[in-house]
């Protein structure tokens, strides 16, 4: 295992018996790194969590962090990471000052301004019995466990559920302080916008298989864009036709639409041949990406 890697996963699968949970997942996140995981619900991102933190045993293939091997190790790892679960279960009876301590414990304690400032940060109310939070505000909780006690490694299962846009922004600003401290962050999550944010690089997952590990702009230059080309007087078809990564080429008058894939070179240089008047490329959008990778499909596990 690389000496920047956090995570390190060869050939990781997992089946419920004959369901599909993940098949061969082989992929890396690096020391330092904000590292998306996107993929709808079902997709398998939860089960791939829960195999790292060894919640559960894969089916076959092995999984690392810090370089240690998740079943052999899983005590030691556990108190190097903070942890968001997708499902919340908490403990009703207590306040949220109480879960807290008791999780800061768990840690051989926590310094108390430290979770009173992530309290203020998310506005929290640490007074309240955990039963009668909403979920939102006990999803507040579970991230100032996560982030209070600074840990390497912050592991996120749709960490935003649940929170209003406010929070969700200061959400956000803690992710990237925690980059800044040299933490790596894995966040799972169905929310493309979300994703594109906070992320240096995304995994996409479809239906239990790594589809594509890229940094944003470079998935953006692989992807489809729509690409509008102004003329200073009509142009023939036939001079975009067949073109390299171009399709879908419809043109009005002196206006030429289509949508390209990758580099736009072929249809510039063909359009140089003309008089041309402005170019607008529509950049891709992180949901448009993800589109060109998903479509229909099954939806078997989380």
């Amino acid at each position: 295992m690389a000496d920047n890697s956090v995570i390190q996963t060869n050939g990781l699968t997992k089946f419920y018996g004959k369901q599909r949970g993940i098949v061969d997942l082989s992929m890396e996140v690096r020391r330092g790194e904000v590292f998306g995981y996107l993929g709808p619900n079902g997709a398998g991102k939860t089960t791939t969590i829960r195999l790292l933190l060894d919640f559960i045993r894969p089916t076959r293939g092995h999984a690392a962090v810090f370089g240690l091997d998740t079943t052999a190790h899983s005590v030691a790892i556990h108190k190097r990471i903070g942890y968001v679960p997708g499902e919340l279960s908490l403990y009703d009876n207590m306040t949220g000052a109480q879960y807290l301590r008791y999780m800061a414990s768990l840690r051989g304690g926590v310094e108390w301004k430290s979770v009173d400032t992530l309290a203020q940060r998310l506005a929290a109310d640490l007074t309240r019995p955990l039963r009668g939070l909403s979920h939102g505000n006990k999803r507040k909780l579970v991230l100032i466990q996560a982030f209070m006690a600074r840990p390497d490694l912050i592991m996120l299962d749709e960490p935003s559920s649940g929170l209003d846009p406010l929070i969700q922004q200061e959400f956000y600003r803690l992710v990237a302080e925690a980059k800044a401290n040299g933490q790596t962050v894995f966040l799972s999550s169905h929310i493309l916008p979300e994703v594109e944010r906070v992320c240096d690089r995304v995994g996409i997952i479809r239906e239990g298989r790594l589809m594509a590990v890229e940094e944003i702009p470079a998935l953006k230059a692989r992807a489809l864009r729509r690409l509008e080309i102004h003329f200073a007087a009509p142009v023939p078809k036939e001079a975009f036709a067949n073109l390299a990564g171009v399709r879908d080429v419809l043109i009005e008058n002196s206006i030429l639409r289509c949508t390209a894939v990758g580099s736009l070179d072929a249809v510039i240089k063909a359009a140089a041949r003309f008089e041309v008047v402005n170019v607008v490329s529509h950049e891709p959008s992180l949901e448009e990406i993800f589109l060109t990778f998903y479509g229909g499909g099954e939806n078997n596990a989380a």
